[in-house]
């Protein structure tokens, strides 16, 4: 006898969800050295798993062009896995940037928010979170404990950096809206579903940023349009 199909989860449920398991989201770490052998692993280790995906990556490739030697990288990282981890942190240490770019802003949402876009954008389309998505969106099947790292701490806490902004602009009147988590939820999806879709899939990169950004701040327009508090006639 076939099992029920679960019940569908509202939108709403999800991202309260995502919300609730959000781990505190580390803040910029320190400018790496880029002359220091383990930042050359990774940088190598970035640009190989580009080229040949995070499954077909072996370590000796990534020695080879790095210049180091298999005992250090094990010393460093301590295997594959180790290095897709370090890549995954370093993009959430970046991506964590401009969400404190946005929480420390005095700017209305309508200016704020594209502000802050850009840099999340600029992060996006990076070699390293490039690399990223394709492990957790094109390999995650295959490698479910690296996705669901990430989404425990890539995605679940700036989804919550975002509910708390858009949560304080409600409180101050500056936009209208039913629920801050949604809203969130919705935002980082409409504004940059095509730059992770399109790079993800190969067909955008770092080169494309200029009209990327225009095209999303384009969409960021509508999105915030769309809460803004209506005009009052006077009198």
């Amino acid at each position: 006898m076939p099992g029920k199909r679960p019940a569908k989860v509202s939108a709403k449920v999800s991202a309260q969800r995502m919300h609730d398991r959000a781990s505190t989201l580390p803040g910029p770490a320190t400018a790496p050295d880029p002359d220091s052998r383990v930042e050359k692993f990774l940088q190598a280790a970035i640009e190989v798993f580009l080229e040949k995906g995070y499954r077909n990556a072996r370590l000796v490739d990534i020695v080879t062009r790095s210049g180091g030697s298999l005992a250090t990288l094990y010393q460093a990282y301590g295997s594959k896995k180790g290095l897709a981890h370090a890549i995954m942190e370093r993009c959430i240490g970046g991506f964590a940037e401009s969400l404190q770019t946005l929480h420390d802003s005095p700017l209305p949402p309508e200016q704020a928010l594209p502000v802050a876009a850009d840099g999340m954008l600029e992060e996006i389309l990076s070699p390293r979170h490039i690399v990223t998505h394709r492990i957790i969106v094109a390999e995650g099947m295959s490698f479910p404990d690296l996705r669901d790292w990430y989404f425990e701490h890539g995605v679940a806490p700036p989804h919550r950096r975002l509910a708390d902004y858009f949560t304080r602009e409600k409180t101050a009147g500056r936009l209208e809206l039913e629920s801050p988590i949604v809203v969130a939820n919705r935002f980082y999806m409409m504004v940059f579903g095509h730059a992770i879709i399109g790079s993800t899939a190969g067909i955008l990169d770092a080169s494309d940023l200029e009209w990327i950004k225009a095209d999303t701040r384009a969409a960021l327009a509508i999105f915030v349009r769309g809460m803004l508090p209506a005009k009052r006639p006077p009198g």
